[in-house]
């Protein structure tokens, strides 16, 4: 991490884990991804510090993620984000690194447009799910949708990225700050430029106090920034990647724009 930044983050207030959920745990909110250069970043970061205090975990204020994504093999989860239907999830196993837990999440979308997310414990991550981890993933959506996913999912994708987590002060909010991000898949590796943070804000109504910080220094959304969406276009594990190419663009993962679909 750059020094200015890490000057910037002493700045805020610490939190623990428990403090962080018992504030905001947000696992039903609206959700706005910015791509944001580090010039621009700093001064985001510092007004932040008026509003947001910082999770903090021995020390550590970034934290390593390790994340595997599933799909079957007609990539019936992608596709159903690339089409942009309501009914759509998404399957992952998250390694926290520097704790050394994982959980096996599952990510929906509600009538309300609203992110819903369910995980479950798993005791380390896994290439495959097992019994127990299917029959959650089926739970999850089956109350969601009243409907079974009914795929047969494999690992498609794995990434790893470093992540700073800020909470409001007053509660109810919460966002996410991703740099060092990478995509692996089938001996292909991608990365993202250094100098990009990908900043995640979650609200009840999708505009927090972090969003309008933001739009306040001109700086807005990245419309369909989904990071399994985007690693699978950027290691061209897909044909049809229309929806995501201004995500792509500014990440500056540019693919072959003859692949566009």
């Amino acid at each position: 991490m750059d020094s200015s930044i890490a000057q910037i983050l002493d700045r805020f207030k610490p939190l623990c884990l428990a403090e962080l959920n018992a504030r905001a745990a947000m696992l039903e909110r609206l959700d706005n991804k910015y791509i944001v250069p580090a010039a621009r970043f700093r001064p985001a970061l510092e007004a932040f510090a008026e509003h947001f205090d910082v999770l903090e975990i021995d020390g550590k204020r970034a934290f390593t993620y390790a994340t595997r994504y599933f799909d079957d093999e007609n990539l019936r989860t992608y596709h159903a984000h690339h089409q942009g239907r309501r009914k759509r999830c998404k399957v992952r196993i998250r390694e926290y690194v520097d704790a050394g837990i994982s959980f096996l999440e599952v990510k929906l979308k509600d009538r309300r447009k609203l992110t819903v997310k369910r995980r479950l414990k798993i005791k380390a991550p896994m290439a495959c799910l097992d019994q127990s981890c299917i029959d959650f993933v089926e739970h999850c959506h089956s109350a969601l949708y009243d409907q079974p996913l009914g795929l047969v999912l494999r690992q498609v994708i794995s990434m790893r990225y470093r992540r700073i987590t800020l909470v409001a002060k007053a509660g109810g909010e919460r966002m996410t700050i991703d740099s060092g991000l990478n995509f692996q898949a089938e001996g292909s590796l991608r990365e993202i430029p250094g100098g990009l943070f990908i900043l995640e804000t979650k609200s009840p109504r999708g505009n927090g106090i972090a969003d309008r910080v933001l739009r306040g220094l001109r700086l807005h959304p990245t419309a369909q920034c989904s990071k399994y969406c985007i690693g699978m276009a950027a290691l061209d594990l897909v044909e049809r990647r229309n929806r995501f190419l201004p995500a792509l663009k500014r990440l500056e993962l540019n693919t072959d724009p003859s692949h566009a679909a």
